[in-house]
């Protein structure tokens, strides 16, 4: 296994980004299409055919899903996806040729680089051209590119986040795996303590938002700039209602590692993909407990492999020992 989401068959992921601008994008790719349902916890949403995903519509299965940064500009960058799909005839037959079902969401990562530079058509499509079965980089990568946490007290004192992934498999063979690009405005926690977030003035070690906040101090300057984004994936069989389910779930994972979370700054969107490898097995409070558990390490990792860059610190850079709880 490689403890990361593609244990799961039949799943490829590219990713492609733009390290002096610090942005980017990640493609999940199922060239067979992926029972698919999503969950919006965040006030703040960017996304695209999320309602496709309602369990009363038509279309079942999905080609890709797209974590991406650039705000509403990134979402551009699903275009390229459903390019290099089309150029495979990949999709959803509907007569004349077919149409690649292609869903995604985005993160606000402008004000850490270069805000004019944005995720685009030709992005995805080099996230596509990039996409492995078998390599994930974490950290600095894709849609983690320019993704940061711990917003508070402004872009100068947050922590350098990125892209983090996390599976585990059971005895009878089923995968539960999850992908998150981490770009909270409140702090990662770990074990009760804040493991990276807003910055005291020295930018050495982390404070605790929920405690500033509770002394008055408020989130200033432009307020949409926030979002975590992320995919719960199986190889179970599961139908749209039920991936819905399981991404509903899969926000507690949020929870358990981020506070505060789903706040009026954040657009927190989980996508759940079933590939149908295993049809028998699939407990659904099961598999949406794993996945709470997936998605909480996923974002430690995301934390713990971003790298220092553009002055921002990283986790590593941090002194752990006089954290604040």
């Amino acid at each position: 296994m490689y403890n990361n989401i593609l244990d799961v068959k039949g799943l490829k992921v590219g990713q492609a980004q733009n390290e002096d601008a610090l942005t980017g994008c990640t493609v999940v790719i199922c060239e067979k299409g992926a029972t698919c349902g999503v969950d919006v916890r965040g006030a703040a949403p960017g996304t695209r055919e999320t309602d496709l995903l309602d369990p009363v519509n038509t279309v079942q299965k999905v080609h890709a899903v797209v974590l991406s940064g650039g705000s509403a500009f990134g979402l551009e960058s699903t275009c390229g996806v459903s390019q290099y799909l089309e150029e495979r005839n990949i999709g959803f037959e509907s007569g004349p040729c077919k149409v690649p079902i292609v869903v995604g969401a985005v993160l606000f990562d402008l004000a850490v680089g270069n805000y004019k530079i944005r995720p685009d058509k030709k992005m995805g499509y080099e996230a596509c051209l990039n996409a492995s079965e078998t390599d994930l980089k974490q950290g600095n990568y894709g849609a983690g590119c320019g993704a940061s946490v711990g917003k508070l007290r402004g872009a100068e004192y947050v922590t350098k986040s990125g892209i983090g992934s996390c599976s585990i498999k059971l005895d009878n063979g089923i995968i539960v795996s999850a992908l998150v690009a981490v770009n909270a405005l409140g702090d990662v926690y770990e074990n009760g303590e804040v493991i990276a977030g807003a910055l005291n003035d020295n930018k050495t070690k982390c404070l605790n938002s929920y405690e500033l906040m509770k002394q008055g101090v408020t989130k200033g300057g432009f307020s949409i700039d926030n979002t975590t984004i992320g995919i719960i994936a199986t190889n179970a069989k599961l139908d749209k209602a039920q991936c819905k389910k399981i991404s509903q779930m899969a926000h507690d994972g949020y929870a358990r590692a981020i506070f505060p979370i789903h706040t009026p700054h954040d657009g927190d969107t989980i996508f759940t993909m079933a590939t149908g490898e295993i049809e028998t097995g699939a407990d659904l409070t099961l598999i949406g407990s794993i996945a709470v558990e997936v998605m909480e390490k996923s974002i430690l990792n995301a934390v713990k492999n971003a790298k220092q860059i553009n002055g921002i610190p990283s986790y590593n850079e941090l002194n752990h020992e006089i954290l604040v709880k």
